[in-house]
């Protein structure tokens, strides 16, 4: 729990996740007042909740502002302050005197919950907010996300599609790479750590998969479209450099083709996405910590919980039926 109170990334990822969030409001039935649209509550309703003072809340609204107003505080004044207290003056301690009132949503609310340390009960929410959030989970994804990744409806054709990307590059390090059948595993751990920092045994090891498990197949889709563009792009320049030298290639000029292909200035953005994608997704949904990627974790983008969990989202065996109903129909078409 004290990591909610650290950490802004923590609290952030439970503030974008609309399920959790949808959750924990009909757990806790604190009905504030509905204005334009969205209940509203004010610091007298917040303090009289948390059982603390006004003026704490003032000083915790003074150090956390610019967080506290991105999920939904509130200043009102002029119109809004007015009509505000024409519908609820007589239930508020606004007096007439009032020219601006801050407001909270219920977003605003829970992420000053998450803050406080002067609150017992801000203690019990945030223990109950931590199981809400893993029961979401579990519940959206069956009770493992160890292939949340497949939940991703672009997943299964980027999956095939890195498969035909990967013939080409393994066949490249047959045809022109004078080295035995270590080749496979060397390069391809090559790549991984130019990407991710970490080889396929890390990466195993990180997201407690068996020795027999595939890692790919716990890569999101934009993880394994970089790997494809590595791939492919390495295959050709092997290919293009044997067919200069009219020779294979060693182990260290194919060595210099990967560090000069991984280097080149084209690959940065591309690596960065993939590293905050995969570090801040697997913290989140999977616990799993990529200690080499720690400086590119960020927070969960409301799209992407959406994307894994929400109705974006598609269970894999039905992407596979649906793979093989358009195979079926393309076969016999033909």
């Amino acid at each position: 729990m004290s990591k909610l109170i650290e950490s802004n990334i923590q609290r952030q990822n439970i503030l974008n996740n609309r399920f959790a969030i949808e959750k924990i409001q009909h757990y806790l039935d604190f009905k504030g007042l509905l204005f334009n649209g969205e209940f509203r509550f004010t610091k007298k309703m917040i303090s009289d909740f948390f059982e603390i003072e006004e003026r704490t809340i003032e000083r915790y609204l003074e150090k956390f502002s610019k967080e506290l107003k991105q999920n939904g505080y509130v200043l009102i004044k002029g119109k809004s302050l007015k009509q505000f207290k024409l519908e609820f003056a007589p239930d508020t301690n606004v007096g007439n005197k009032t020219t601006q009132l801050g407001l909270f949503n219920f977003r605003s609310f829970l992420n000053l919950g998450m803050l406080l340390k002067e609150s017992e009960k801000a203690l019990h929410l945030r223990s109950k907010i931590l199981d809400i959030v893993i029961q979401t989970i579990n519940e959206k994804t069956g009770g493992g996300t160890k292939y949340i990744n497949r939940r991703d409806a672009d997943y299964l054709p980027v999956a095939i599609r890195e498969s035909k990307y990967r013939k080409e590059f393994t066949s490249a390090l047959n045809d022109c790479v004078e080295m035995g059948n270590y080749k496979y595993a060397y390069y391809t751990d090559k790549i991984y750590i130019f990407i991710f920092r970490e080889n396929a045994k890390d990466y195993k090891k990180i997201l407690k998969m068996n020795k027999k498990d595939n890692a790919r197949d716990t890569m999101y889709a934009e993880i394994l479209n970089l790997i494809a563009s590595f791939e492919t792009g390495l295959a050709y320049e092997i290919r293009n450099s044997t067919k200069e030298l009219g020779r294979k290639l060693t182990p260290f000029e194919t060595d210099e083709i990967f560090n000069n292909f991984a280097k080149h200035p084209m690959q940065k953005p591309h690596i960065e996405d993939a590293r905050i994608k995969m570090s801040s997704r697997d913290l989140h949904f999977r616990d799993a910590i990529h200690r080499k990627l720690e400086e590119y974790v960020h927070s969960v983008s409301p799209q992407d919980f959406e994307r894994f969990l929400g109705e974006q989202s598609v269970e894999f065996e039905k992407q596979l039926q649906k793979a093989k109903e358009v195979m079926k129909r393309l076969k016999e078409s033909d």
